[in-house]
């Protein structure tokens, strides 16, 4: 019956059919794939103010989405492919983990750190080892297992330890530095006892014969290996390193080859039966870290751990950590976990409580330290789900094993948090600025100076802030000088590291400034101590100088000179971009208020009276920490009998109009600017209340819409008075500044500043630009290398 059945046609549809199929199943799968992506992402975005790290979220939408039923159903489809991807994944985590480690710790006399782990790690085993037999883990208890689950418990995850210490900002401290070494002491010594345990324990159904030909089979081909790793590799990479130098890509045969290399010897105990995932990690320990090919398969690898294997292990744990085998009805399942979570943080927690008593801890560091090495990772996950696969362990013992894993995680950062808490309390930070200046302490001031053409503005700005004879203030007169080739030569060392300057020009130039000085302090000094020092150094370290010098001697205010000086048509020369540098510098890193003083003829105002009014000064108030902190030193400035003081205060039209036009076209933080509203009103109540009701300080107010009209609003100033101050910025997203910036030319002078300093405004008005120090961001004021222990 020809044309009634064609095989060739029916074999194309099957084939059409059958491609059809694979295609969607596979398209399927990818999408699978980028969806657990991008939950996992969005989820870790959602406990990122939280500080968790990365592996609590994905845990949590692992064991979510892989309880899922349909998608349980589907995966049963796929379960020996989805194996077979989460172990070549762990080889790859494991070689990583063992390249990360230095097996030569082992043959040195243990450190503080080593110590700590030890302890902790031998307390955990002797109580785990301990409790473990009475509670039913295994199917079938035996010595080995029990040990094996003790070492297991005994371990830290130092990759997991090691990103909540750095992403929490303590990992140069001294405790961050001890946890993160006694993690990896931890992490390494446990796994490489199950590495070597495996060999001794595996249930096999072999005769004592069998098993022990078998165990001196692998024993040999484990040390063969580790053997030819460690002699081998580092000429064979040496050679590849050298024949790829910095600067030059990688060659493609040679990169080749060091995969090539890297298999061959994970792979060569392999041979014998040994794990292929613990044989990674054991060429890994002997392989050289350093070079151009480690560091190459370093950061390969772990892009393809973050961004491929992680989503699809944790959605593998998911499966295989069935919550209907995990037997909630029973009272021993309950048991099993609340014990293995008090093994695992008490065990920790009382080994490192008794060496650090040893060691001279503080008792709550020993605490905390203990609790941050409970951290379990993606390789104790593991081993608790391989452990229910081959039928070791309960289900409901190893679903317990993940659950304790994710509560030794997730409590990591609030330890972090207590911390640097305790850090605080025990190094609180000198708050070096006028506005937290106790009235009755002295201020200090360094007033820095670039020549001796700083020198009239720096005796006047003396005068002006000298405030009330008591309790005075202290003025550390700096010259700074670039330390050139020509200098260096001329220094004298003597003794306590002690340095003298001889060059002739330089000691002329620091003679005169200090006769003027000295001269100005004798005469007119009442309440000011004056002290000269020196900052000689390249500008490249200069700001590091002066802000060590201002911390060393409790400065609450830096005078910087701008670094343009006036012509004598009233224009200003291009500067000196080395002071300019230094300036922009200090602004960002020093640990008290800066000031940038652009002298309009400042330096030539006649000698400050003080009986009468002989020189006008107006302090801007707009809002923000800057300005407060003008309005500080504005408050120092108004007991000068000599200084008529005013304040002009710029505040936003309340006009419904105006209001709803700022809105539309203007974004803030409502709660932030509310904050920052309040602070700003109650300083400023505070000065009316102190100098202008019933003072001699004035007063004016103006209702401004934009920043357009704070820009005429400024003009409008030209010429009425010979010093401005201002706040270089610090506001909270203010309407009457925004846009003022994109045209300024200085930005370190801030918009009100640039505008008042700019060549079309008064050429005989001097502005005074402060900035108050930021003392918020994540440690809030605590310098991340603080000590504690």
């Amino acid at each position: 019956m020809p044309g009634f059945f064609d095989p060739e046609k029916a074999f194309d549809q099957t084939c059409t059919e059958n491609l059809r199929k694979n295609a969607s199943n596979a398209a399927l799968k990818i999408l699978a794939f980028y969806v657990m992506v991008i939950i996992c992402n969005l989820f870790h975005h959602l406990l990122r103010p939280w500080s968790q790290p990365r592996i609590t979220s994905d845990l949590v939408i692992g064991l979510t989405v892989g309880n899922i039923g349909p998608i349980k159903n589907w995966i049963v489809s796929i379960p020996e492919a989805l194996d077979s991807i989460v172990h070549f994944g762990m080889i790859c985590y494991m070689f990583v983990l063992g390249l990360e480690m230095d097996p030569y710790v082992l043959f040195k006399w243990p450190n503080r750190a080593a110590k700590v782990a030890y302890a902790g790690m031998l307390s955990t085993f002797i109580l785990a080892s301990t409790i473990t037999p009475f509670f039913q883990f295994f199917k079938v208890t035996s010595i080995m297992r029990v040990l094996s689950l003790s070492t297991a418990l005994s371990g830290t995850a130092s990759p997991v330890l090691t990103r909540v210490i750095t992403s929490q900002k303590i990992g140069k401290s001294d405790i961050g530095q001890l946890v993160i070494a006694a993690g990896m002491h931890s992490d390494f010594v446990s796994t490489l006892l199950i590495s070597v345990g495996y060999i001794a324990f595996q249930d096999v159904s072999e005769s004592n014969g069998a098993h022990i030909k078998r165990a001196i089979i692998q024993s040999i081909a484990l040390f063969v290996q580790s053997v030819l790793t460690a002699l081998v590799s580092p000429f064979f990479l040496n050679w590849v390193n050298n024949e790829n130098p910095e600067g030059k890509p990688l060659k493609g045969s040679h990169l080749v080859l060091s995969v090539a290399f890297m298999v061959l010897v994970c792979s060569c105990s392999t041979l014998s039966g040994y794990s292929p995932i613990l044989s990674a990690f054991m060429a890994g320990i002997f392989m050289p870290r350093e070079g151009r090919v480690s560091k190459w398969a370093l950061g390969k690898i772990n892009y393809f751990l973050t961004s491929i294997f992680y989503p699809i292990f944790f959605f593998w744990m998911g499966y295989e950590a069935d919550f209907k085998m995990f037997e909630p009805g029973h009272l021993m399942t309950w048991a099993r976990l609340v014990i293995l979570l008090l093994i695992v943080t008490a065990g920790k927690v009382a080994g490192i409580i008794i060496s650090g008593a040893i060691l001279g801890f503080n008792w709550p560091e020993s605490v905390m330290i203990g609790l941050l090495l409970t951290v379990k990772g993606h390789f104790h996950i593991f081993l608790a789900l391989v452990a229910k696969q081959t039928g070791k362990i309960l289900p409901s013992a190893s679903i317990g094993m993940i659950l304790v894993i994710f509560f030794t995680v997730v409590h990591a950062p609030s330890v972090v948090a207590n911390i640097i808490k305790r850090a605080r309390k025990r190094s609180p930070t000198h708050r070096m600025a006028l506005q937290w200046l106790d009235p009755s302490s002295e201020l200090k001031m360094l007033l820095c100076l670039q020549g001796p053409q700083d020198v009239s503005s720096i005796i006047n700005f003396m005068e002006i802030s000298r405030g009330t004879a008591d309790p005075g203030m202290v003025v550390y007169v700096t010259d700074m000088i670039e330390l050139t080739d020509q200098i260096a030569a001329t220094l004298v060392h003597g003794e306590m590291d002690s340095i003298t300057v001889t060059d002739k020009a330089v000691t002329e130039m620091r003679d005169q400034i200090t006769s003027a000085v000295q001269s100005f302090v004798e005469d007119n000094g009442d309440g000011i101590t004056l002290r000269r020092m020196l900052a000689l150094s390249p500008f490249s370290v200069m700001p590091r100088d002066i802000c060590n010098l201002a911390e060393d001697l409790l400065i609450s205010l830096i005078i910087l000179p701008f670094h343009k000086c006036q012509r004598a048509d009233g224009t200003f020369d291009a500067g000196h971009p080395g002071f300019r540098f230094v300036n922009r510098k200090m602004l960002r890193h020093a640990p008290c208020s800066v000031g940038i003083l652009v002298d309009r003829g400042f330096g030539l105002t006649e000698k400050i009276s003080g009986s009468y009014v002989s020189l006008n000064i107006a302090v801007i108030f707009i809002g923000g920490k800057d300005d407060r902190e003008a309005l500080a030193y504005a408050g120092r400035v108004a007991w000068h009998a000599g200084v008529k003081l005013t304040v002009i205060r710029f505040l936003v039209q309340t006009d419904e109009d105006i209001s709803s036009r700022r809105a539309s076209n203007y974004r803030y933080n409502a709660a932030e600017q509310e904050q920052e509203m309040k602070l700003d009103d109650e300083f400023f109540a505070n000065f009316y209340e102190k100098h202008v009701a019933g003072g001699p300080v004035a007063y004016s107010e103006k209702h401004l819409a934009n920043s357009a009209e704070t820009f005429s609003t400024l003009k409008s100033l030209e010429g009425q008075y010979s010093l401005i101050i201002v706040g270089r910025g610090g506001r909270v997203n203010s309407v009457l500044t925004v846009g003022m910036n994109d045209l300024e030319q200085c930005p370190e002078l801030g918009p009100i500043g640039d505008v008042l300093s700019g060549s079309d405004f008064s050429i005989s008005t001097s502005i005074l630009i402060i900035q108050q120090p930021n003392l918020r961001g994540e440690l809030e004021g605590l310098d991340e290398d603080f000590s504690i222990m």
